[in-house]
């Protein structure tokens, strides 16, 4: 059996839909099912669904909260509540995926290059503390693992970049998006189907990056300008000095895909994956 935590999240409710149209049975939990925080709860939850899959969707993502008011939300969920869920899924013998992020690098690495699977992680907030410390969990209690670190995450089922531009450019005539940070945006479609490849495939155990593919550096304002490129607004670059941030974001999060390809999954570009996210949503 397949169970699906945070499986009311934006990557959760991607996860359930796919496996739906692929008609796959799966058991779906969210806090008010399993509240991950909680050992009792996480392992009478495993006894009884006794899953030999579990995809790990559930985390704490707002990153500025995060380094305040959210802080202990932030580490419940994603260290106590990871750790809990790792060690359920090694006492059922469940392949665990767990779903990190491009947060536990520092973000320095010079633009052009690109995070390595095996890179020394050197998180630089709370959230991506949090978000190390869950695979840390993940590696040493679950042996049958994949964590897979993604970025800039977009889907129809959440809160995200895509509906932020296209919400503020149907009341402003000019926006002022950030040129000086650079990465890969990430769409919850390729992300869910990536997840279950590994798992349906065999591959390897251990850690891989997946965003959608790009040809050439891409940064936020980069993306908004595909993103509006058929609205009547104008996107000007801005530097990150003029939208400060309690949590310090990373000037280049782009990981490298090489590890992921060589699976022989095929990753779509990420103006493939916002055109085929469009096309989702008219639906």
């Amino acid at each position: 059996m397949i169970l699906i935590t945070g499986a009311n999240g934006q990557l959760g409710t991607e996860m359930r839909h796919l496996l739906d149209e692929r008609g796959i049975d799966y058991v779906a939990a969210d806090v008010a099912e399993m509240d991950i925080t909680d050992a009792d709860k996480v392992d009478a939850f495993f006894a009884e669904v006794k899953p030999t899959i579990v995809y790990h969707c559930a985390a704490y993502t707002a990153v500025d909260a995060a380094e305040d008011e959210g802080k202990e939300l932030n580490y419940a969920i994603n260290v106590t509540g990871s750790e809990n869920v790792a060690k359920a899924a090694a006492k059922y013998d469940a392949v665990l995926v767990y779903i990190s992020t491009d947060y536990v690098f520092n973000g320095d690495k010079p633009v052009g290059q690109e995070w390595e699977v095996d890179d020394v992680a050197a998180p630089q907030t709370e959230y991506g503390r949090t978000k190390r410390l869950g695979e840390e969990a993940v590696e040493k209690y679950a042996p049958k693992f994949y964590t897979i670190r993604t970025a800039w995450v977009f889907g129809n089922y959440g809160k995200n970049f895509v509906f932020t531009m296209r919400n503020l450019a149907e009341t402003r005539d000019t926006l002022g998006v950030v040129n000086d940070q650079h990465g890969r945006p990430t769409w919850t479609r390729t992300l869910a189907e990536f997840m279950t490849y590994l798992v349906d495939n065999g591959h390897d155990f251990g850690y891989y990056h997946l965003s959608n593919d790009a040809s050439e550096d891409t940064t936020w304002y980069d993306f908004a300008k595909e993103i509006l490129k058929d609205k009547d607004v104008t996107v000007n670059p801005v530097s990150s000095d003029q939208f400060p941030a309690k949590a310090k974001r990373p000037l280049n999060s782009t990981m490298s895909l090489t590890k992921a390809k060589a699976t022989g999954f095929v990753i779509p570009t990420w103006q493939e994956a916002l055109a085929a996210f469009d096309q989702q949503e008219v639906k």
